[in-house]
């Protein structure tokens, strides 16, 4: 009874403190999209052939290379990084901050399928994965701790 009491004999005071959560609710509505989830921009898609059978040096010179010489025609594209291991060979292409992502990625694919025209018979397609905040936040390969679930 008292706070009701004490509110009718204050109205200015409870209509400056109801006006000041209301700002600071606001601000921080405003605000909390960035400190959850932030906007990461990373521009990266990731391509990974198999290959069984072939040593590092054999997946260097006949899958990896003519990937990286197509790959060095993509519109937005800043460096393209490799990696060949027993069986399988990974590439990185990294985009310049601002490239539109959605025609890398069918771009990749194009250039993919046109570079497996020079590989050796038997080569399965690769995997083609765009890296980026939205794509890993519920995917099962990204949590391998919850595939079981």
């Amino acid at each position: 009874m008292n706070l009701v009491a004490s509110s009718l004999r204050r109205p200015i005071t409870v209509i400056v403190l109801v006006i000041a959560v209301l700002l600071g609710a606001g601000l921080a509505l405003k605000q909390m999209p960035r400190d959850i989830f932030p906007t990461l921009g990373i521009p990266t898609i990731y391509v990974a052939q198999p290959y069984g059978g072939m040593d590092p040096a054999q997946m260097e010179g006949y899958l990896t290379y003519y990937y990286e010489y197509h790959f060095l025609y993509l519109t937005g594209i800043e460096h393209v990084e490799s990696q060949s291991i027993q069986g399988a060979a990974l590439l990185k292409l990294q985009f310049h901050p601002g490239t539109d992502m959605s025609q890398a990625m069918s771009e990749t694919v194009a250039y993919v399928n046109r570079a497996r025209a020079f590989m050796p018979p038997g080569t399965v397609p690769p995997f083609v994965m765009r890296f980026d905040a939205g794509a890993c936040r519920w995917a099962t390969w990204c949590f391998p701790a919850r595939r079981g679930r």
